[in-house]
């Protein structure tokens, strides 16, 4: 465009040029060799450009002919490399395809047309076509061609990368893959690989770079980069907690301050200021976080803060706990042990009941329980206890990939994944869960099913255990009730089995679908039931 402006501007300084010649007529005398020659000024400029066209055309035609071998071997060069690009373009279509032969023969077609110096995409379809075909020894060879080479390093770098972890060489990948991220950060394989090897082997200080090598680059956004940060920091802060308070503290406050709702940071930084006396910062920080989501570590720590406290005040102090956090099974179950061990039982009960309204879970029965044995020994009821604990759904617990942990950890055991473990319930147990309007039944307690085959075969042990014993009213009553429910097991008394024989003979039992308790023992809530019952075993 503005080659078009400019040539139109020239066109018409010239218009405007010879129309001013025109307006004003002259003569222009011109003496040569003896003759005179006399023309007008507008036939002078007229000729005077004249002149300097053709000028320029016969230099033109003469520089054309003097580069025209050049320009012939240009266009064939030109001509052989767009072939060369053609060729290349089809076998990295071929490759991606999967197409093995093809890949191979364009390969060859392009190494022809265009030199691999020239072009390195070359090598990269040459090393695509032997894996196709299988031959990743030969491919491992030109990845580590491209290593020389300053554009290519980083390709060489992924394809080893790729073919040692195809071969579960885990040590050979780290490695490539540690120096691809060297050279770039922001590369994710890289990265990422690099920063399991780094955190596999304790090198926290190592893996603090790489994230902040990350966050620079743009690789993961602000929040990822603060809570890996959080992590690794928090990691650093328990490795040193033994053999460098001062930079343990200083790691676990930069952690708490990143995250502060990230439990296992708030309690290593309140763990160290509680060791160094500062109980009211550190109570500031665990406050904090259990406003963001309680955690029973945190309640731990927070209650038992001055280890010269009477039970009353950590008592109190879980109390206060519960005001932050009105409403959440944490907060009860906290003063609730509190209150256990301080004897207030009254207090205790009334606090795990309520979280087991909020939340049934085992730790709240398993509570309960501790507290209706110290209050009152009633050992049925524990049991009875017990046993819904044993039904009820786990406790929430550090969960990564599958494995179920006491303590936080920095990464997977399994996979060495940062940042894996979860505060969850783990996978529930097999069985029926306590239904959340459960009640104790006032009439006879009723059949448990159970599948046809093995109830027949209880049902001719108990039949020949009782003519062994000479019971026949006993024997007469289990062999009516199999007949009418084949798919029931009817009670049995304790006198039957008081009258058993010692050399009876063992009968193998039938196969058990669900363990059950010995004795259900007595429902709480039907304490104040004065009705008596039949004792039976089941």
């Amino acid at each position: 465009m503005i080659r078009i402006l400019a040539f139109l501007a020239v066109v018409f300084a010239l218009g405007l040029g010879f129309a001013w010649l025109a307006d004003r007529p002259g003569e222009m005398l011109v003496t040569f060799n003896g003759y005179q020659y006399q023309v007008s000024l507008m036939v002078a400029a007229v000729a005077v450009v004249a002149v300097v066209a053709a000028v320029m055309i016969v230099w033109w035609l003469v520089k054309a002919l003097w580069n025209s071998p050049y320009t012939i071997s240009r266009y064939f060069r030109v001509r052989r490399r767009d072939r060369g690009y053609q060729a290349l373009s089809t076998g990295m279509i071929a490759a991606g395809a999967g197409d093995g032969a093809l890949a191979r023969k364009k390969t060859k077609e392009a190494a022809k047309l265009i030199r691999s110096d020239q072009e390195p995409l070359i090598q990269l379809l040459d090393a695509q076509a032997s894996l196709l075909e299988g031959d990743h020894e030969g491919a491992r060879e030109k990845f580590e061609t491209m290593l020389d080479d300053p554009e290519m390093r980083l390709l060489g770098l992924r394809g080893l990368y790729l073919e040692a972890e195809r071969l579960g060489d885990r040590n050979a990948a780290r490695h490539y893959a540690g120096r691809a991220a060297a050279v770039a950060p922001q590369l994710a394989w890289a990265a990422e690989s690099t920063l399991e090897d780094l955190t596999g082997r304790g090198d926290w200080n190592g893996a603090l770079k790489l994230v902040d090598a990350q966050k620079s680059t743009r690789q993961i956004e602000r929040d990822a980069a603060n809570r890996r940060r959080a992590v690794l920091l928090t990691a650093k802060a328990q490795a040193l907690i033994d053999s460098d308070a001062n930079a343990a503290r200083a790691a676990a406050l930069e952690a708490n301050r990143l995250r502060p709702d990230f439990a296992p940071a708030a309690v290593v930084a309140a763990k160290l200021l509680f060791r160094q006396n500062d109980v009211r910062k550190g109570s500031k920080i665990l406050e904090a976080a259990w406003k963001a989501e309680p955690h029973p570590e945190i309640a731990e720590l927070y209650v038992h803060a001055r280890p010269g406290d009477a039970v009353l005040d950590r008592l109190n102090r879980a109390k206060k706990l519960q005001e932050l956090k009105k409403n959440h099974a944490e907060s009860s179950l906290a003063v609730a042990r509190a209150a256990l061990d301080a004897q207030d039982f009254a207090t205790a009960r009334r606090e795990a009941e309520a979280a087991i309204r909020m939340d049934r879970r085992e730790g709240a029965y398993l509570l309960l329980a501790d507290i209706e044995e110290a209050e009152s020994g009633d050992q049925g009821k524990v049991r009875q206890l017990l046993s819904k604990a044993v039904r009820a759904p786990r406790d929430p617990a550090w969960v990564a990939d599958g494995v179920v942990s006491e303590r936080w950890a920095p990464v997977s055991p399994i996979t060495g994944r940062l940042d894996a473990f979860e505060w969850r319930a783990p996978m529930e147990r097999l069985g029926q869960l306590i239904d959340s309007h459960e009640e104790t039944p006032e009439g006879p307690m009723p059949a448990i099913a159970a599948p046809a085959k093995p109830v027949q075969e209880t049902a001719e042990a108990i039949e020949h255990t009782a003519v062994a014993a000479e019971t026949p009213g006993t024997a007469t009553e289990v062999r009516t009730e199999n007949r009418a429910a084949e798919d029931h097991v009817t009670p049995i008394t304790a006198a039957a089995f008081a009258q058993v024989p010692e050399d009876a003979e063992a009968v193998e039992p039938a196969q058990e679908l669900t363990r059950l308790p010995d004795d259900p023992g007595v429902d709480p809530d039907d304490a104040a039931d004065k009705s008596t019952r039949r004792f039976r075993l089941f």
